[in-house]
């Protein structure tokens, strides 16, 4: 997420054709991560209700994820002002949609989460997915007005619910999952890795024939229709980005039951722990230096990928500091105190 934001913020579409390639590869897809993260850690902070029947237990804990919801989404619309593309308010608004399926059966799950990719697939025959945008500033125009808002969290916003709100309810299917064995994360990693290469290779090969059958009559309908791209997010780009997602949860998750006692697993323990707080400061703290040093627009590639890198190693340092003296980031903490 910190490289594509700031490859984005300091308007580096320019240099060595390797390092853009890989910078337009996280597009996308580290959003798509973040949000199958948090759907896994509401299944794990919500085991308990799943396992009782009690009608208290289960009320309890839907009003511990609606509290947690309405928090990021008053903060996270606050934060726009400083940062338009923010992720946190429509994360709020997942969380309130999870707390009503909470306890559903795993197979609900996946039959919502294919409602709602195929409900902005009919959504994007019947409206205008441009309405509201100036693509030349990539802003929103009437973002603050109550259609342009409804519009923006709903339908065409960054990340709107439909249909990303899919991600957050796969996110919480793999947290049922035991994760811890071994048989299972292989299933997992294969059929993943399957569905990647399927939808990636099948629509890169669909979009080649298309502009070579149209190639006198070039339509921008068709080239959008064939696009693994994260807007408009086409039924093919939420498989891709999912499946992406569930291979690196995978893996790492591999690599950490095999080192677990190594410094640097520890180290990125550490910096998960503050997920929050890096987030809100890779903004204010990474795109503020950014803008005090003059880097902000018509830089190279390049220089985008030295400064994620820098920031990210900070990140991982002070993560580890913080953590030495304190039990969870100041951010995080904030959280638990206000939404419990």
């Amino acid at each position: 997420m910190v490289v594509v934001n700031f490859r984005l913020v300091m308007g580096a579409d320019h240099g060595r054709d390797w390092l853009l390639s890989l910078a337009l590869l996280f597009e996308g897809r580290a959003s798509a991560l973040f949000v199958v993260l948090a759907g896994i850690g509401i299944s794990l902070m919500t085991a308990h209700a799943r396992g009782h029947a009690e009608f208290g237990v289960v009320r309890q804990q839907r009003r511990g994820v609606v509290r947690r919801g309405l928090l990021l989404f008053v903060v996270g619309s606050a934060y726009t002002a400083i940062w338009p593309a923010d992720i946190l308010h429509y994360y709020g608004l997942y969380f309130v949609f999870a707390a009503w399926v909470l306890v559903w059966s795993d197979r609900a799950l996946l039959w919502l989460a294919a409602v709602v990719i195929l409900a902005f697939s009919l959504l994007l025959l019947m409206f205008d997915y441009e309405a509201g945008w100036d693509w030349s500033s990539l802003t929103y125009q009437d973002s603050w007005l109550p259609l342009g808002m409804i519009r923006r969290l709903f339908f065409n916003g960054f990340h709107p619910v439909l249909p990303w709100l899919a991600f957050l309810l796969w996110g919480m299917w793999l947290g049922r999952r035991d994760l811890t064995d071994a048989r299972i994360r292989r299933r997992l990693l294969i059929g993943a890795v399957i569905v990647l290469a399927m939808v990636e290779g099948s629509f890169w090969g669909l979009g080649v024939w298309v502009r070579d059958q149209f190639a006198a009559t070039p339509s921008s309908d068709l080239a959008v229709l064939t696009s693994i791209d994260m807007m408009p997010p086409l039924p093919q780009y939420v498989l891709s980005a999912s499946a992406s997602a569930t291979a690196v949860l995978l893996v790492c998750i591999a690599l950490a039951l095999r080192k677990p006692g190594a410094m640097w697993i520890n180290a990125l323990s550490a910096t998960g722990r503050l997920s929050l707080t890096l987030y809100v400061a890779h903004v204010i703290v990474g795109m503020g230096s950014l803008e005090a040093l003059g880097l902000l627009g018509g830089q190279g590639v390049e220089c985008s990928w030295l400064a994620a890198l820098v920031f990210c190693c900070a990140a991982v340092v002070v993560s580890v500091f913080w953590l030495r003296r304190f039990r969870t980031g100041p951010l995080e903490w904030c959280v638990r105190k206000i939404a419990g």
